[in-house]
């Protein structure tokens, strides 16, 4: 190489150093004295040592108007690149909050774009490490690098079901970033310092009056706890990044690939006792359905998502002799596991990301039926609720129904109980207890006259229960082959397992020759 050429190569490297943290010491410090990570720093956590390859390093932000004339963004305040994550490759794509805010200029959107062009082109799933307020306001004050748009939306669309996308919210994320959040499969939030939102309490103020503080509008409490938007919410920057890590771990680098099954030590014919006892006979005893699928799955696999949000259902990622699956469970610690509007978001959304990358579904069924009430139907119970049938109905990957208790009613069927949904096995426990409604209900609605009229009402009854009871057991749903078999509590991993190896990784596709499908929702 001649000297001119070292001098512009030297020219280069300089100029690309301005935007490495090295050669910013005061927006460094600032990070170091809230106590978090530079956006580099998070980048180099959440990869493999030395495995990132970043693009767009050398971009300038827009200079074009005397409102950012002299505006200094190194990177355009955004950073992109190709990384490794347990040897698997990923896009990462970064807001860095020290560059006025973590907005986004119209060059760093260029950038985007074209990180969503390469996972989409290339197969790789989609890590977002953000933390800012969306929209540079000095640029997007410019129709004429306004109006075009973006094509973000249009890839991310063409992204979803094709690879994972993975957000985790390292602070206040208002706008742009909220969007990005709500269109990726799975996020995370940090507890007192992480937002999500349409607008921030300023904007809200002023287009509506109230007066929020941005904890109250978008904190994990909000958007974990009460509106589900969040997967899950942590307390550290080093959680956040690690489950990031964790869900990618359960999923294929994209929906061709084959499932990620690990080495497992956990014997295949492991027996638990205890599952004899968690679940009680009497239908008006609760329980913790974790504790059966922490018991039935592979030992300390389960990562449970959106556990604080309709407490009702348990979703849950976790390992069956190595094999990713999917587990929804009825949780009849909360409003006895019935399915309420949210629940059914929740399961149904779940089910889809499940399906997408090949996740086998096991349905464990306690469930007493849908809400029901004005309350319930102020919530579009009806028609949200029929989302879970519509995605249990689409999907194509292996799924195991196992009724623990009870079954009742259409939510035995949207819980994907015996072949309402051509379950490659439907099971039950000796304690199931399967009908059209819940007993007491039955009796009191439609046989109230045989036991009102009779000398003993309360005794009539009561006999009356007992009586349809021993119709609605195990025994009873398995005589005339409604379910293929009532097992021991004890051998549900053994035949889980064992199911799953026996089915092909998808169905045939039996849908007729339309264009596409119409979501109830």
């Amino acid at each position: 190489m001649n000297d001119h050429a070292r001098d512009l190569l030297q020219k280069v490297t300089d100029f690309r150093a301005t935007a490495m943290d090295a050669a910013r010491p005061e927006a460094v410090n600032k990070r170091r004295a809230l106590g978090r990570m530079t956006l580099r720093e998070r980048i180099d956590t959440i990869l493999d040592e030395g495995s990132f390859r970043e693009f767009g390093s050398l971009v300038e932000p827009l200079r074009v108007t005397r409102w950012n004339a002299d505006i200094v963004a190194p990177a355009d305040g955004i950073v992109c690149g190709k990384g490794v994550v347990d040897g698997r490759p990923v896009m990462v794509y970064g807001t860095d909050f020290t560059v006025h805010g973590g907005s986004t200029g119209r060059h760093g959107m260029l950038k985007h774009a074209r990180l969503a062009e390469k996972a989409l082109n290339n197969g790789f799933p989609v890590v977002y490490l953000l933390e800012g307020g969306g929209h540079r306001i000095q640029d997007g004050l410019d129709a004429r690098y306004f109006a075009a748009g973006s094509s973000v939306f249009q890839n991310l669309a063409r992204l979803s079901g094709w690879v994972p996308i993975a957000t985790a919210m390292m602070g206040v994320g208002f706008a742009g970033p909220t969007n990005y959040a709500a269109m990726s499969d799975f996020v995370v939030m940090i507890r007192g310092y992480s937002t999500l939102g349409i607008a921030g309490p300023a904007l809200v103020k002023a287009s509506t009056g109230e007066d929020l503080d941005k904890e109250q509008l978008g904190g994990a409490a909000t958007q974990a706890d009460k509106n589900g938007l969040a997967d899950l919410a942590v307390d550290t920057e080093q959680e956040a990044l690690d489950a990031v890590r964790k869900f990618l771990s359960y999923f294929p680098t994209n929906a061709q690939c084959p499932l990620p099954i690990v080495p497992c030590d956990d014997p295949v014919d492991r027996r638990e006792e205890s599952l004899l006892d968690i679940v009680p006979a009497d239908t008006r005893r609760a329980y913790d359905v974790k504790q059966v699928i922490e018991r039935v799955v592979d030992r300390d696999s389960v990562f449970e998502l959106k556990p604080n949000y309709a407490k009702n259902i348990v979703t849950a990622l976790a390992r069956l002799n190595g094999r990713p699956v999917g587990i929804v469970a009825n949780q009849p610690r909360f409003r006895a596991g019935m399915l309420d509007t949210p629940a059914c978001e929740k399961a149904a959304h779940f089910i889809a990301v499940c399906d997408a990358f090949g996740l086998p579904l096991v349905m464990l069924i306690d469930v007493p039926g849908f809400a029901v009430g004005s309350a319930a139907e102020s919530t579009g119970i009806a028609r949200k609720s029929a989302r879970l049938f519509f995605e249990l109905g689409q999907a194509t990957v292996p799924r195991v129904s196992v009724a623990l208790r009870k079954g009742y009613g259409a939510a035995y069927y949207a819980m994907g109980g015996g072949r309402s949904f051509e379950a490659d096995a439907a099971l039950c426990w000796p304690t199931a207890e399967l009908g059209a409604l819940s007993v007491e209900g039955a009796v009191d609605v439609a046989y109230r006259k045989d036991w009102e009229e009779a000398a003993d009402p309360a005794a009539a009854r009561a006999e009356l229960v007992q009586t349809l009871k021993a119709q609605l057991g195990a025994l009873s749903a398995a005589s005339s082959f409604g379910l293929d078999d009532v097992i021991d509590p004890r051998e549900t991993r053994q035949r889980l397992i064992e199911i799953f190896d026996d089915c092909p990784p998808r169905r045939t596709n039996r849908q007729p020759p339309k264009v596409r499908q119409i979501s109830p929702i």
